[in-house]
């Protein structure tokens, strides 16, 4: 890997006006990914995983803007790029894999088709080129008789076809980076298995980048290297997926892994975070988790909490961060992930 992260992102500030005040849907951000890399953008729902992922690709729902902090996608500057620019980076150098495929694909668009737009639009293939590479593509994520699929509409497929459509989509153009934007989420467990194989293939054979955004520890374990921990906008904690794993050293991260449930011993209730995520038209003053810390102290109530360096590629938002190793040492961390 090279020493220039494929995609920097800093200090990365999303408001969101409303009637009743602004969202401040994510405060301030930062994580890097490198090349041939798989990130785990992970968090409870609402803490601002996919804003994140639209600000990087200009797709932010109308107001919502990006008001500080840098992106930087091999250097070039997204927060700051004008819409003709981030056209240009969208499919054809960054890919994106959305949530539910059926609202992210043109229902009036045969599934070919739109396999093949990508490369006739940024690539300048012909039609028939284009077609060409979409039945490759086809193929190559797992679709089978694809001359067959490509004249299906969308909702001739089943869900899992259309995953792999969208997957096909992504990868059109050779991407450098895929977003991946919960895409197994609304999948049944067997075919989320295929779907997770699948990326981890692609990743593999292609050599692109992912930022992987879940909320299930299992499918970050099973497809990322590193992990970002998201909480109230910020990310929290960052680290290779072993080390967070294995020794966490913010307490939401803790809770996060206390409250995944083991095997390995009876017990008649399951762990939990307690309280709410705080709302973010006003969020509290201090660390954003102290409400809900069992190690909250006062010095935790005032301030800006950034990450702080721990050791090379770790870094944690708590200043307590030692107490989460007490725990961790004294009760060890085993979650079924």
């Amino acid at each position: 890997m090279s020493d220039t992260p494929i995609l920097d992102v800093r200090d990365l500030r999303v408001e969101i006006p409303l009637t009743r005040g602004t969202v401040h849907a994510v405060q301030g951000a930062s994580f890097t990914v490198e090349a041939g890399q798989a990130l785990g953008l992970v968090g409870e729902s609402g803490c601002g995983k996919s804003m994140t992922l639209r600000a990087i690709l200009g797709l932010l729902p109308h107001p919502g803007q990006i008001t500080g902090g840098e992106i930087r996608f091999e250097g070039d500057d997204l927060a700051n790029a004008d819409p003709k620019r981030l056209r240009d980076v969208r499919g054809a150098r960054i890919g994106i894999i959305f949530q539910e495929p059926m609202t992210a694909l043109n229902p009036v668009m045969r599934v070919g088709d739109q396999i093949a737009e990508g490369p006739r639009v940024h690539l300048g293939n012909s039609r028939s080129a284009a077609r060409k590479t979409a039945l490759e593509l086809m193929r190559k994520v797992g679709i089978p008789d694809p001359a067959r699929r490509a004249r299906a509409y969308p909702h001739e497929l089943s869900g899992g076809m259309r995953q792999r459509v969208m997957i096909a989509i992504a990868l059109s153009c050779e991407p450098r980076l895929i977003l991946c934007d919960e895409p197994t989420t609304a999948l049944d467990v067997t075919i989320q298995d295929q779907i997770l194989k699948l990326l981890s293939a692609m990743r593999r054979d292609l050599g692109v980048s992912v930022v992987f955004v879940t909320h299930d520890l299992a499918v970050v374990a099973e497809t990322c290297e590193r992990i970002a921990v998201m909480y109230a906008g910020q990310v929290v904690e960052t680290g290779t997926v072993d080390e967070v794993f294995r020794a966490p050293r913010h307490p939401y991260t803790l809770g996060l892994l206390r409250s995944v449930p083991r095997f390995d011993v009876v017990r008649q209730t399951l762990d939990s975070i307690p309280g709410q995520p705080p709302d973010l038209v006003a969020p509290p003053t201090g660390c954003p988790f102290q409400p809900r810390c069992g190690f909250a102290r006062e010095d935790c109530l005032e301030g800006d909490f950034p990450l702080r360096r721990l050791g090379p590629g770790r870094a944690t938002a708590c200043i307590h961060d030692d107490d989460c190793a007490q725990d961790v040492s004294a009760n060890p961390v085993i979650a079924s992930v």
